[in-house]
């Protein structure tokens, strides 16, 4: 799951992508299962989160964690607004644009600590996932595992199978669309609309395919979450949404508490940029 952070050069294919549930961790520094606590009522920074999941500050997981993380956090923003009612016992996202997060799949499965008995569904949409895997189905039952053999995270084949049989645990299941988003949408909500939809790292004013994208939308009436590298890009998308919506964004430019905590390398940008850094929506 890490070989997209790394700096080194090294390129990461997404044609042969295949899940990779280890966090190459030991299980202190990593949230291998489930919570010990119940999950605060507040919870707004990384240190409430570590605190919560009993990891040492010295872990490096938030490097991953902050995908499911800026879900969760971005339901949060969408339900103070008025946007979305409460979640009861499931929830639908549409994901789009997913890149580095189609080799770290696995960690999305912390979304069963986030949303403790809720039945996530989230359909990955976007150009970057390969045509031979268009369609391909993940059920995350269990947590990303860490890297010590004795550890109860690593439990039997028949446990799993029987969590999944009896429904005792919260199902995170994964869908993979190739494509973008205003192609293919129709298909997608043949049978249910999403609760929300979330664009991490959109880059909305650098492509010009998110607007046919942003019609769509706005046409399907669903709140939407984007987040962006720095706050200059974030107001060069508002703009956009704002020609396409004839308003301003409901959810205004905001820093993310949960961006991932280390500066992104070789930026084009001259400005400070993190990945998943300001949060905006409507």
């Amino acid at each position: 799951m890490w070989m997209c952070e790394c700096s080194c050069g090294v390129s990461s294919s997404f044609d042969n992508l295949r899940l990779t549930n280890r966090w190459n961790l030991p299980s202190e520094l990593c949230p291998c299962k489930g919570p010990s606590s119940p999950k605060p009522e507040c919870m707004s920074t990384w240190k409430d989160y570590y605190e919560w999941r009993c990891i040492p500050f010295s872990s490096p997981a938030a490097l991953l964690l902050h995908w499911p993380l800026t879900i969760y956090w971005a339901i949060q923003l969408a339900t103070i607004k008025n946007l979305l009612p409460q979640i009861s016992n499931e929830l639908r996202i549409h994901y789009l644009g997913p890149e580095k997060e189609l080799l770290q799949l696995a960690v999305f499965g912390e979304l069963q600590a986030l949303f403790p008995g809720v039945d996530v569904h989230i359909d990955l949409i976007g150009p970057a996932i390969p045509h031979l895997r268009d369609g391909e189905k993940t059920d995350l039952y269990t947590y990303a595992q860490c890297n010590e053999p004795d550890c109860e995270c690593k439990s039997t084949f028949e446990s799993h199978i029987e969590r999944k049989t009896n429904c005792r645990s919260s199902a995170i299941t994964v869908q993979l669309h190739a494509g973008f988003y205003h192609d293919c949408y129709r298909e997608l909500i043949k049978d249910s609309s999403p609760h929300i939809i979330i664009a991490p790292n959109a880059g909305i004013a650098a492509y010009t395919s998110w607007l046919p994208t942003l019609e769509v939308i706005r046409e399907m009436k669903v709140p939407v979450v984007f987040s962006d590298y720095c706050e200059e890009a974030s107001h060069l998308a508002a703009a956009c949404i704002t020609s396409v919506t004839g308003a301003p964004p409901t959810i205004q430019i905001q820093i993310n508490p949960f961006r991932q905590p280390i500066r992104v390398e070789e930026s084009v940008l001259h400005f400070p940029c993190y990945s998943n850094c300001f949060l905006f929506g409507f």
